[in-house]
């Protein structure tokens, strides 16, 4: 069976790296600033690190949703169609806050599995196809999703004091521990632990603990 590999749980860190670069664009067009580094009060006080954390999530919420809508279609397990309904809630929370401050939101295509970040994109069609290749390799596409999501949401938390924000992440931080729990499960039903990629092995075993 064909194992995702480290090379491939860093290809999909890049990915996500270039994807939180890539937000900056989206405040220098609605800003108009070629600062992003700047407080951008027309979002009333938002910092562009809020900003683009905020885009960041939004998509990255999609990505998630749209990888395990797939998944649960070729696999018909119904950890997949749970969790998406879940994540779909996780984008809809991160929407709201969006709305809220009135930034666009970065998700102009909602079509399941449609992105219109070609990194995205790339990236969906590379999860899905490891995905695919058994229900093993699902769990662990999950998983890894999983691992990263509560990394940057780890991250954006320390990076802002704003209460709607901080609510928001930890609500979703909650929601990706229990994925993460459910998925390890799984895996173990095929014998698999799984390894943390971006958390440590110590924040694992302790949400595995949870």
């Amino acid at each position: 069976m064909k194992r995702i590999t480290a090379i491939t749980a860093l290809l999909l860190l890049m990915i996500f790296s270039i994807a939180a670069q890539g937000t900056t664009e989206y405040t220098e067009e609605i800003t108009g600033t070629e600062s992003p580094t700047e407080d951008l009060s027309v979002y009333d006080g938002l910092s562009a690190a809020e900003v683009e954390g905020l885009l960041l999530m939004r998509e990255e919420e999609k990505l998630a949703r749209d990888v395990y809508d797939a998944l649960a279609d070729i696999w018909n397990l119904r950890a997949f169609s749970n969790i998406a309904g879940s994540e779909q809630t996780h984008m809809d929370a991160v929407g709201r806050v969006l709305a809220t401050y009135g930034i666009p939101d970065p998700v102009t295509d909602d079509t399941p599995g449609v992105f219109t970040d070609a990194h995205l994109q790339s990236l969906y069609d590379e999860l899905v196809e490891q995905g695919s290749i058994s229900a093993a390799e699902a769990y662990s596409v999950g998983a890894m999703i999983e691992d990263l999501d509560i990394k940057d949401l780890q991250e954006l938390m320390d990076e802002t004091e704003n209460e709607l924000i901080l609510m928001t992440y930890a609500s979703l931080l909650r929601g990706s521990e229990n994925h993460m729990r459910s998925f390890t499960r799984g895996l173990s039903r095929y014998g698999i632990t799984y390894s943390a990629q971006f958390i440590t092995d110590e924040e694992l075993s302790a949400i595995l603990m949870k």
